[in-house]
């Protein structure tokens, strides 16, 4: 058996993103708000005898002296981090190392990452042991495609937690299943891993997190699931288990996770998360024009009320993070407008708002290459602060309706859903609207000191260093805790993330002023990042 020295980079993400949450991971004590699933997933797959190392370049340096100890670099990542993935093959070039990319990105974008020695695309678990094989054999350079949609996830291994540094982590991520069972014409995940959601054990997952649990991890665990609701029968089979083992060990978890709107639709569900300690939901919403969304083909948001489904969802004591899209064909010139009254109304403090973006190999991008209004991929932008984040450099085509005014509509919801006032005053209604029945809402004596340090953190860093937050933060605890003091900790989770949100938005806003100044000055260029909007440099 030969022995090889393998070391795994995570590439960064960029750094203008609304997911990096980088101010609300410094009062935390963090690094980076989720740790790499998809790598340290491939690392238990490989040889026992290999000798591996992680580096994730979103928490630490990558020094030339880690890469010159590798016989090979291994790394995947997915479109925002692009950039960093290409820029480490250069880099492994030029100190002539071997590396082997995959992940989502490589897989739908192959002849980008063509100066890899290895490319290994698809769902790992196909594929992997060939490639382990060839290298082993002294192979320099190969090309693996894995068939779509056939890999048995039961057989998946434990992701090697043991690589990981958890005090640089907001929360840990695991998979419960792959593939969602919709439609949506912009959505990639259908076509990386299938409409026929696939899923794990229930004995599969607990191991998982018995493996966490035996490492002293304790805290926020990510359910990365594209649609975890996508084989309800599976879940609903693999929860009782799941409130069982918790219950079993007071509860040393709290989970998140992305689901459809239609989860709003089972009480029984919803119930069955509320008890497994699910704490927040990712729920795509993209519009509140139910002709956009059966233009998006996103038809299942259109079969119920919105407001009165995440009133549901409240009501089971989850909080809702909604992701919303501007930049679609037939949006009417009223789109700013009913996109903010539906956040209001439903009182959804945390909105990622978006422009739409086209990525590759999506019934979208396809649809528009058709048409002719796609843009080139030499013609999207590129640099660690542009390509790949909706927020400044979506709307990759050709519009149909007057750019600026989609520029325009999009800068009003942004400015509106994170106005300080319009901010705090929603997370103050949620706290009054949640149902904190659940384990979420009662005292954990045993996690008690957790919460207590990362509480105690938190009040020091807004009271001290932000004084911008300081009177919205302590008025929103205050009412809390004088109208339902068991969402206390459910408030304080989203007021931290204003830390980061308030500072992005204003980085936004100012870049959408400068496309929207350049399309009236005709100097606009396709997905340009523009002078005087760099977020590292803002901050």
């Amino acid at each position: 058996m030969k022995s090889v020295k393998a070391l795994m980079v995570h590439p960064p993400f960029n750094a203008g993103s609304f997911w990096n949450y980088k101010e609300t991971c410094d009062l935390a004590g963090a690094k980076y708000p989720a740790s790499p699933l998809g790598l340290i997933t491939v690392a238990a797959m490989l040889p026992s005898h290999w000798d591996i190392r992680l580096i994730d370049q979103n928490t630490v340096e990558l020094s030339d002296e880690q890469i010159e100890w590798a016989d090979l670099v291994m790394a995947g990542g997915m479109l925002p981090q692009q950039f960093g993935a290409l820029e480490l093959i250069e880099r492994c070039r030029s100190l002539g190392k071997t590396i082997a990319v995959g992940g989502p990105d490589a897989t739908t974008t192959p002849h980008l990452y063509e100066r890899a020695d290895f490319r290994i695309l698809g769902e790992a678990e196909d594929v992997l042991g060939q490639f382990v094989a060839d290298f082993e054999d002294g192979a320099t350079s190969g090309y693996y495609q894995a068939p779509k949609f056939q890999v048995d996830v039961t057989k998946t291994p434990v992701p090697r937690f043991d690589l990981l540094n958890f005090k640089n982590y907001l929360n840990v991520n695991i998979q419960f299943s792959r593939g969602c069972p919709f439609l949506c014409e912009f959505c990639d995940i259908i076509e990386l891993y299938g409409r026929k959601p696939r899923t794990k054990d229930t004995g599969q997952v607990l191991g998982e997190l018995q493996a966490l649990y035996d490492l002293g991890y304790r805290g926020h665990v990510d359910l990365v699931d594209d649609n975890l609701i996508g084989n309800k029968k599976a879940v609903k089979a693999f929860l009782p288990h799941l409130i069982s083992w918790q219950k079993a060990r007071n509860y040393p978890f709290e989970f998140s996770t992305e689901a459809s709107l239609n989860l709003a639709d089972d009480a029984e569900l919803l119930q069955m998360l509320r008890a497994a300690n699910f704490f927040t939901i990712f729920i795509g919403i993209e519009s509140p024009d139910p002709d956009v969304l059966a233009m998006a083909r996103k038809k299942q948001n259109t079969r119920r009320e919105i407001s009165d489904s995440i009133q549901c969802i409240y009501d089971a004591g989850i909080t809702v993070i909604a992701g919303f899209i501007v930049g679609f064909d037939n949006e009417s010139p009223h789109t700013a407008t009913g996109m903010i009254d539906l956040i209001e109304d439903c009182s959804i403090p945390v909105c990622m708002v978006g422009l739409l973006y086209a990525m590759p190999n999506t019934q979208l991008s396809r649809r528009l290459e058709k048409e002719g209004r796609l843009y080139p991929e030499n013609e999207v932008a590129d640099g660690p602060g542009g390509h790949g984040d909706q927020c400044t450099s979506g709307i990759n085509f050709d519009t149909l309706r007057p750019r600026q005014n989609i520029l325009a509509d999009y800068r009003a919801v942004v400015a509106h859903t994170y106005a300080p006032k319009n901010y705090f005053a929603r997370v103050t209604r949620v706290g009054r609207l949640l149902n904190m029945s659940g384990p979420m809402g009662s005292i954990n004596w045993r996690m008690l000191a957790h919460d207590a340090k990362q509480f105690i953190r938190l009040l020091w860093g807004i009271t001290i260093h932000r004084p911008d937050m300081r009177v919205g933060f302590w008025k929103a605890i205050t009412i809390c805790l004088v109208t339902n003091p068991r969402a206390t900790k459910s408030v304080i989770k989203m007021l931290a993330l204003y830390a980061h949100l308030g500072r992005f938005s204003g980085y936004v806003i100012d870049q959408i002023d400068l496309q929207i100044k350049a399309v009236e000055t005709g100097q606009w260029q396709p997905n340009t990042m523009y002078e005087n909007a760099d977020f590292e440099a803002a901050e």
